[in-house]
């Protein structure tokens, strides 16, 4: 009998321990090789613990368990083979295929005769169920007027109307009443972040300042060309794009935003490696476009959505997490209308992007209706000045609101044209 010990992998530098969340497979199961065993919680991402061999597993460790990098968790029995799959003929395949619509059939043909006995119990209606479990509202509260004492919508209506106890209680709010709680483990990755966000409080001097952009310009070019551009580059064309130009840009002109601490030295970085924060079950994940100041808004578009589909199923890795110079947020999309972003350690700031909302505006002293979108800058002022956060956040605003100036270092193509 052939043993084979199947270890925590490393998750990435400095990690020592992971937390074992979920076994797909149990003690017993005979799996093939590369079949996925587990899914491993370490203080940055969620991994998968895949099999080595194919065999029949032993589990070592039990779901929520805190294990060492390296510990044993699996033995695999590698004598035990997994089944050889058999290949059905095609004519047994339609048999199969025909006694499964047979054995349908007398399901429902069984469920309609059953339903039709059920009428004199009190069953409800489709409507009058659908009432009842919007108003938490029995069949044991209701006397049924219905073919054989069937519930009908009327029914459930006339009761609520009379008051029924539990159907105000449901009325009022959400909340079912009662004293329980519930206590929950935090996860690596939530603990994590809460060491991180109360260091960032306590060892940066963070300020936080605000402007409002209008839209309208952006807008517009979107509506032009959305469909055009989803035509050649199969995506559509999004906000986020359009801040991660013009924030990579403006990195250029204010460099400090840019830059970190390290130790008694202030380092500048040469390149915009942008973090996207994006929601994924497990928490807020922030994985990072490389150089973005050298992609095309498509080529952000499409980076940014093949990270944020990795962060909803869980498969983000530690280098992609790693190493950015600039993170962007947007609070918008769960309608945030203003907020103050923590900064992402060791990066110096963080802008944070709100939702639109169509505000009068006094515009050349007329009043006109704009879609309007509050930023926010959280930032360092160790390294960075009030000049210089104000002065980057100016250069957004100003780059967005005339998106030719992206293209052109930060200026307008008539000031190009002038050598201004």
């Amino acid at each position: 009998m052939a043993i084979v010990e199947l270890k925590v992998p490393s998750p990435g530098e400095s990690i020592t321990e992971v937390v074992i969340a979920r076994w797909i497979k149990n003690t017993g199961d005979v799996v093939e090789k590369d079949e996925v065993l587990a899914e491993i919680d370490s203080d940055k991402a969620t991994l998968t613990l895949n099999a080595e061999e194919a065999g029949k597993i032993e589990v070592l460790a039990a779901e929520g368990d805190t294990v060492k990098v390296g510990q044993v968790v699996v033995k695999i029995d590698t004598s035990v083979k997994p089944e050889a799959k058999k290949e059905t003929p095609k004519a047994e395949v339609k048999q199969e295929a025909k006694k499964e619509e047979s054995k349908k059939e007398s399901k429902q043909e069984v469920a309609v005769t059953k339903e039709s006995a059920s009428y004199a119990t009190g069953t409800p209606s489709v409507a009058a169920a659908k009432i009842m479990a919007e108003n938490n509202v029995t069949s044991k509260q209701l006397n049924g007027t219905g073919k054989a004492g069937r519930i009908t919508k009327q029914d459930v209506l006339a009761a609520l109307s009379n008051g029924l106890p539990s159907a105000e209680k449901a009325l009022s709010n959400s909340w079912q009443g009662g004293r329980d709680k519930e206590r929950i483990k935090m996860t690596s990755l939530r603990k994590v972040v809460a060491k991180r966000l109360v260091a960032v409080k306590n060892e940066t001097a963070m300020l936080t300042t605000f402007n409002e952009v209008d839209m309208s310009a952006i807008y517009e070019i979107r509506a032009k060309y959305k469909d055009k551009f989803k035509e050649v580059h199969g995506s559509n064309v999004g906000f986020m794009s359009f801040f991660t130009k013009a924030v990579c840009e403006a990195l250029y002109h204010f460099p400090a935003v840019n830059g970190m601490i390290d130790g008694e030295e202030i380092v500048h970085n040469k390149y915009c490696d942008i973090g996207i924060a994006v929601s994924a079950p497990k928490g807020l994940m922030v994985p990072v476009l490389r150089n973005a100041e050298l992609m095309s808004l498509a080529e952000i578009e499409k980076g940014i959505k093949e990270l944020a589909l990795k962060a909803r199923d869980g498969k983000l890795t530690i280098p992609e997490m790693e190493g950015g110079t600039f993170t962007i947020t947007n609070g918008g999309v769960f309608g945030s209308m203003m907020s103050t972003p923590i900064i992402n350690p060791p990066q110096s700031a963080i802008l944070g992007m709100h939702n639109v909302v169509e505000r009068p505006m006094a515009i050349n002293g007329q009043v006109v209706i704009r879609p309007m979108m509050y930023v926010a800058l959280s930032y360092d002022h160790r390294i960075i000045d009030g000049r210089e956060s104000v002065g980057f956040l100016v250069k957004v605003k100003e780059m967005l609101e005339n998106p030719t100036r992206i293209l052109f270092g930060g200026k307008l193509p008539e000031e190009i044209l002038l050598g201004l």
